[in-house]
């Protein structure tokens, strides 16, 4: 009798770990050509429309009587600072010269103000003079500066006294570091120290003249051997109330403050007063001895100009523009990641899966980070390729681009990518848990497009499209935000319209990781639950 000899396989035994189940998936993805013509399709959409920005980007000016020009011939209607970007320039100063090594030390006693009245008179025409009020904007500033020119845009820094806001050390227009606390009055002085040693400006604030804090250092690269030194005063339009007929959507009006200054020490008795910049409010500015000291009243402000500030800044392109089409892309991504497995069901192909891999949330892990991936890597290089080129193109056809830095740039555009690889892993979750690819492609939509649409085009009242911006996974938008925003610069333009988001980039992402983890949890536990 003979014995049978059990066949044995040549082949090694195969490993089945997360790995080999990661390169199966892979595998299955790539191979369908409808999968990788989305993934192109997602990619063109996202980078096509940055570059049709780019392209049709256009403004035009004509002088009186002039020909129409267009591009780099029509100027900037701003200054620009230090760093390239969009700055207001416009204080009353009395001022001095200053050499390599010197100082110049106030006391600021008080600070008062004027405002457009709180309602427009009866019968107040749009173009008729404003009554003013008493009163001092929020970020009315009086101090000592050293500023490199009187040239608009040219470096600075200040020790000020800002209305609602204490002192503050203030430098190139975006640098801002807080002092002291609290409002100043006649029982409240504050004494203002700068002192110039080459290129390093140092303050200093007091509450008594005698015992003196540094409030912060800077270095202003290129100063030359004199620069202008002395007292000034600023106070920004005012943005509370509005004085036209109809829709309105700009500044209440002009506002001035005067400060009052005594124990002036400064290399010279000997001063010269006049506006920096062009005066917000026509024959606002002055100054006339008080007291002993100076008095010194102006209208304007030392600022960074928010993009869609207006004022002539409206009209910068801005990195947010080239990234117009993340939206459209986000769909193509996101039926792609919600066929990755209700294609399966919809083929009965899901069994011989989930039969090769018993272990489905294994499975759907896999599956997630794979859209995952792809989509990481179409949204990082779509918006590599529109903000780069983009902005390449911008800048040759002679227009403004509001400038950024390049760790911003890097920072947006692993943001979109990031976006994007979030928003698909959630998308083949929703497929998961939903089966049906047309159903699980619009509660896409409507998570992450919908929101967004509703906070930029103020269909619901603006503080509904913050909190929108909040809780919905299209939190995810603050991802792309290029530009700060400047506590400094009370503005209106801070909202989704302009490209300002109510969260920071990290809590955004947090928000949308959320949101993709529920949805995930949820997909993990029903695969578990249901029949395949």
């Amino acid at each position: 009798m003979s014995v049978m000899t059990p066949y044995r396989s040549g082949l090694s035994a195969g490993r089945d770990g997360f790995a080999q189940l990661l390169h199966a998936e892979w595998t299955k993805f790539h191979t369908v050509r409808g999968w990788i013509i989305g993934l192109v399709i997602g990619l063109v959409a996202m980078a096509g429309l940055g570059l049709f920005t780019a392209g049709s980007a256009s403004s035009s000016c004509q002088a009186s009587g002039g020909p129409v020009r267009s591009g780099a011939a029509c100027g900037l209607g701003f200054a620009l600072g230090p760093a390239g970007q969009p700055v207001s320039d416009s204080f009353y100063f009395v001022r001095q010269p200053l050499t390599e090594n010197g100082k110049i030390t106030v006391r600021l006693t008080s600070m008062t103000g004027l405002l457009p009245p709180s309602t427009p008179p009866a019968n107040q025409s749009s173009n008729a003079p404003l009554d003013t009020r008493p009163g001092v904007e929020p970020w009315a500033k009086a101090g000592i500066i050293i500023k490199s020119s009187l040239t608009d845009g040219s470096p600075y820094a200040a020790m000020m006294v800002a209305a609602d806001h204490g002192v503050r050390m203030q430098w190139n227009y975006t640098g801002d570091t807080p002092g002291l606390v609290g409002a100043v009055g006649p029982e409240n002085p504050r004494w203002l120290r700068l002192t110039r040693s080459g290129d390093v400006i140092t303050g200093y604030d007091s509450a008594d003249g005698t015992h003196w804090t540094e409030v912060g250092a800077v270095t202003l690269s290129g100063l030359p051997r004199v620069v202008q030194a002395g007292l000034f005063a600023a106070s920004p339009v005012d943005l509370q109330s509005q004085y036209c007929s109809g829709y309105c959507n700009g500044p209440g009006g002009p506002t001035q403050a005067t400060g009052v200054f005594d124990h002036v020490s400064a290399p010279s008795r000997v001063w010269t007063g006049g506006y920096v910049g062009a005066a917000y409010a026509s024959g606002v500015g002055s100054y006339h001895p008080a007291g002993g000291g100076l008095s010194v009243t102006g209208s304007g402000d030392i600022a960074p100009i928010p993009v869609g500030h207006g004022g002539g800044a409206d009209s910068a392109i801005t990195v947010s523009e080239y990234l117009l089409g993340t939206f459209a892309g986000l769909i193509a991504l996101g039926v792609v990641a919600a066929l990755f497995i209700t294609a399966e069901y919809r083929r009965s192909l899901i069994r011989v899966t989930f039969a090769a891999s018993p272990r489905r949330g294994r499975v759907l892990a896999a599956k997630a980070v794979v859209v995952a991936a792809v989509s990481f890597v179409v949204g990082a290089v779509a918006a590599a390729f529109a903000v780069l080129v983009g902005t390449a193109i911008t800048h040759a056809r002679g227009y403004y681009v509001a400038p950024v830095s390049t760790a911003t740039e890097v920072k947006v555009i692993i943001g979109t990518g990031l976006f994007a690889a979030v928003a698909a892993a959630g998308a083949l979750a929703v497929g998961a848990i939903t089966r049906r690819g047309a159903a699980a492609v619009t509660i896409v939509i409507v998570a992450l497009a919908v929101p967004v649409f509703l906070a930029i085009s103020r269909a619901v009242p603006g503080g509904a499209g913050d909190w929108l911006l909040r809780v919905t996974p299209a939190a995810g938008i603050s991802l792309q935000q290029a530009y700060p925003q400047y506590q400094q610069v009370a503005s209106t333009v801070y909202s989704p319209l302009n490209g300002y988001y109510p969260l920071s980039w990290w809590a955004g992402l947090l928000v949308l990781c959320a949101w993709a983890a529920v949805a995930l949890g949820v997909a993990a536990y029903l695969l578990r639950r249901r029949d395949a």
